[in-house]
């Protein structure tokens, strides 16, 4: 069965779309990812991984794409987001990934707390299926199909503490795993271009009635 919605879609998305850049004061540090996407039997599924229990991650047990800070031997960002994803999970996106585009500009929370640290988020494409070969730093992969994201019913609340202050935050609870933070919001913003918002032309389900 062919996918309803196509990398190729996503791509012809993401071509339209005019990422929001932040300003960069000199002392800002920048963190790359990958959100890989691969076309299963049924439906495009996006790779996540669950980091790995660690007092000095700021992100210790999230669920989060494969990336971490620009270093000085990465070229760019870019390089750095392939880097990263190879030493996380054993993907190497420089052989066998295809890069669709990118997302905009996140800045850094962790813990509650402003970072001086901006992200940035690169969209690719693979045409296989890898064995994957996490590090240290990942406890687990999770293919979470993208049709279960596109579903706002799929949707749920995570409460959260900070200090004084109790909300409860937007996230995806998909099986075992929660979705929420930095990478909710980048996935928020890849959903809402393929739903039609901002930077991005509409997808639309060829199944729906056009015109009359």
């Amino acid at each position: 069965m062919t996918p309803v919605l196509a990398v190729s879609d996503i791509s012809r998305v993401l071509r339209n779309h005019e990422p929001r850049l932040l300003d960069r004061a000199e002392k800002i540090k920048v963190a790359a990812v990958a959100a890989v996407l691969r076309e299963a039997v049924e439906c495009v599924e996006v790779l996540f991984i669950h980091r790995a229990e660690d007092p000095n991650d700021p992100w210790s047990g999230h669920m989060a794409f494969p990336g971490g800070r620009v270093e000085e031997r990465d070229r760019d960002s870019l390089s750095a987001a392939v880097r990263e994803t190879r030493e996380e999970v054993g993907l190497d996106l420089r052989s066998c990934g295809t890069i669709l585009g990118r997302l905009s500009d996140v800045p850094a929370v962790g813990r509650g707390r402003p970072m001086s640290l901006v992200v940035e988020p690169f969209v690719f494409a693979i045409e296989i299926r890898p064995a994957l070969d996490p590090n240290h730093e990942v406890a687990d992969v999770v293919w979470v199909p993208l049709d279960f994201l596109l579903d706002r019913s799929n949707r749920s609340t995570i409460p959260w503490r900070h200090g004084e202050v109790s909300v409860n935050l937007p996230c995806y609870r998909y099986h075992d795993h929660v979705i929420w933070g930095l990478t909710f919001g980048m996935v928020d913003e890849l959903v809402t271009l393929l739903e039609g918002g901002e930077g991005g032309g509409r997808w639309m389900d060829p199944r729906e009635k056009i015109g009359g």
